[in-house]
């Protein structure tokens, strides 16, 4: 049992070692005083992060991510409580069905759902627009956000419901004054996550997105095709502190939630 025990840890930590390895190779690059992708370093400097928080072609970029980002978050997160609280309330016919359209942005392969919106979108005058990049954004969160909600769901005792009908409550008084309130970590941890999904999507912006609305991702992703300049290395190391600082907001959300 004790050999078992070590085996798995063993593995994970080396499965753990394994997905980390490229960052952690990588990200010292962007501290190079050098101007290629080599190593060892021919010395440090921060201006590739200099370059990166001063240029007029990447700070759109990352104000365009965190435009769509919390505005995708936002709708999916009301989209997707609301979505949740009726699949775990309601008893309507084809209940699974419509769990599983729900959950089709999470199965479907991205190069799929961006050419199906490219075209649902087209005629509707939502390419190459704030707007239709944030609904695409959101229906790709909103997944996260159900999900989430529905475990959360799983721990409410529908009973306080009746018992605040009983006394008068309306459906709509007693899901934010009662219901609200008992779930609000799994709300907060989905509407995270949507934000991290939408801040890492990169297939749907490259058919959706116009010049004026280029993400970070998209940026870095036509900066690796136009020029391999260390700059993309420090826009990847923002990236990645954007990232671990959202696991460290839904790790205190679950601590909340345990407390």
């Amino acid at each position: 049992m004790r050999a078992g025990r070590i085996f798995l840890w063993a593995f994970g930590l080396i499965a753990i070692l394994f997905l980390l390895a490229p960052v952690v190779v990588i990200l010292p690059l962007s501290v190079s005083s050098g101007s290629f992708l080599y190593y060892p370093l021919p010395g440090l400097s921060w201006r590739w992060y200099a370059d990166f928080f001063t240029s007029d072609f990447w700070l759109p970029a990352l104000r365009n991510s965190m435009i769509v980002g919390i505005s995708a978050a936002l709708l999916a997160t009301s989209l997707g409580t609301l979505a949740a609280f009726g699949l775990w309330r309601g008893r309507v016919p084809g209940r699974m069905l419509i769990m599983g359209v729900v959950m089709a942005p999470m199965v479907v392969p991205s190069i799929v759902v961006a050419v199906a919106m490219l075209l649902a979108f087209g005629p509707l005058g939502l390419t190459s627009s704030f707007p239709g990049l944030i609904i695409a954004h959101a229906a790709l969160g909103a997944p996260f956000v159900v999900t989430t909600v529905l475990a959360a769901l799983s721990q409410f005792d529908p009973v306080l419901l009746r018992a605040a009908a009983s006394c008068g409550c309306t459906p709509q008084r007693a899901f934010f004054r009662i219901c609200l309130p008992r779930i609000m970590p799994g709300v907060a941890a989905g509407a995270v996550f949507a934000f991290a999904t939408s801040l890492d999507e990169v297939v749907v912006a490259l058919f959706l997105a116009g010049p004026a609305q280029r993400t970070l991702p998209r940026q870095m992703f036509s900066g690796l095709n136009d020029q391999v300049s260390l700059t993309v290395i420090a826009a990847a190391a923002v990236m990645v502190l954007l990232s671990i600082a959202l696991l460290a907001v839904v790790g205190l959300l679950k601590r909340g939630e345990r407390a």
